[in-house]
């Protein structure tokens, strides 16, 4: 079953999308975070080592949310990109998924010497 979207809300002053689902569950993700780990091909590449790990976006925010149907939206962001199309699942995903990732995030950060 597909998840379906009951609440999506950008908090611009924090830098959070909210995002709530009608199984109930509620994700607060922040906009750094989104982008990051952005579904596009510039972030995610043709291919799991193709993987692109985006530093400095600490301060990122969400400008402006796109619906695409009723299946996603396009999130743009304040730092010019936009070319990820984020659908409820994947959206969900990222929220289930939120400490495993963000930790997998700051560790690959930490190996290449980059910082957010």
């Amino acid at each position: 079953m597909n998840p379906k979207p009951t609440d999506l809300i950008l908090h611009r002053a924090s830098h959070l999308l909210e995002v709530a689902f009608d199984d109930g569950s509620r994700y607060r993700l922040p906009c750094e975070y989104l982008r990051v780990e952005s579904p596009s091909a510039e972030v995610q590449g043709h291919s799991p080592d193709q993987r692109v790990w985006v530093a400095g976006k600490r301060d990122v925010n969400i400008s402006a949310i796109e619906p695409i149907g009723n299946y996603a939206v396009v999130l743009r962001f304040n730092d010019g990109h936009e070319t990820g199309i984020y659908t409820w699942s994947f959206l969900k995903e990222l929220g289930e998924q939120y400490e495993v990732r963000w930790a997998r995030y700051l560790d690959m950060l930490a190996q290449q010497g980059l910082s957010r």
